[in-house]
């Protein structure tokens, strides 16, 4: 066994996004540290493929690869079956679909970057989750699919942008002690208004952390009965304007995304 990090090449015809992330999903299963991935994209040719085989292949030898073009990747397996440490993570799926379904792969490489309405739904929704981060903007509040609103440190940032990745025009609006929101709130349909609430132990122990990390300290910020009164002036509100409320505490963003996307694809919904 190498000693030290080894590392995991992901080669790819186009940028190779899709296999570092699977690369990263992979290596995540072993201790940290003991992989480093490195992207090795926008190969051209059978002969540019092993040189750059070559040219990184030391002690321990592990190459991830995302080649769509038949002949890059009938080459890759020719080197595999030469010795050299491989996995193909898109052809075994793209030849099951194909078999599956009848039809033939477009064999496009960065096919998933394509610049089609989609994408640009996503650059848009993006811009406008940062444009609209933290109550920035309430005059645009019903632009938005989806409003978000909750005390500090509830998740609602980084729900906002994988919400946003999914296309969705989301705003966020922080609620602190004794802070009226945005009257533009009470004008928004509340369907699509999600309240985000926290158990007060996870989040005194959140912000707690947070404080250290800024080496900071914020007085009543983490005090338990302050944050219990916190929590209940947002649930009172959020009762008020008759949103729905997503509990985070213990969740992962995608966790707390997906019950909104479910409530979003599922029609009118309210609760608490």
């Amino acid at each position: 066994m190498a000693e030290g990090p080894i590392s995991v090449h992901v080669l790819s015809d186009s940028l190779g996004e899709t296999g570092e992330m699977v690369a990263r999903a992979v290596v995540a299963q072993f201790g940290i540290g003991d992989f480093n991935i490195e992207r090795l994209p926008k190969v051209t040719s059978a002969q540019d493929l092993r040189d750059t085989v070559r040219s990184h292949c030391g002690e321990a030898c592990l190459f991830l690869y995302t080649l769509v073009d038949p002949e890059l990747r009938a080459e890759m397996e020719s080197l595999v079956a030469e010795g050299v440490h491989g996995a193909d993570i898109l052809g075994p799926s793209v030849a099951l679909l194909a078999e599956a379904t009848g039809r033939r792969p477009t064999g496009t490489a960065g096919a998933v970057h394509r610049t089609d309405k989609e994408y640009f739904e996503r650059i848009e929704a993006t811009e406008f989750a940062v444009m609209h981060d933290d109550g920035r903007n309430p005059q645009g509040l019903t632009d938005a699919d989806v409003v978000l609103l909750g005390v500090s440190r509830t998740s609602k940032t980084p729900l906002a942008m994988y919400l946003a990745f999914k296309g969705y025009r989301v705003a966020n609006i922080p609620l602190a002690p004794g802070l009226e929101p945005p009257k533009q709130i009470f004008e928004v349909d509340p369907r699509k208004i999600f309240g985000l609430v926290t158990d007060s132990r996870v989040l005194i122990n959140i912000r707690q952390e947070r404080m250290r990390e800024l080496g900071a300290f914020v007085p009543k910020y983490a005090e338990r009965e302050a944050v219990e009164r916190e929590l209940e002036e947002a649930r009172a509100l959020m009762r008020r304007l008759g949103c729905i409320v997503i509990r985070t505490d213990n969740r992962a963003v995608e966790e707390s995304a997906q019950e909104i996307l479910r409530y979003l694809e599922s029609g009118p919904v309210t609760a608490d």
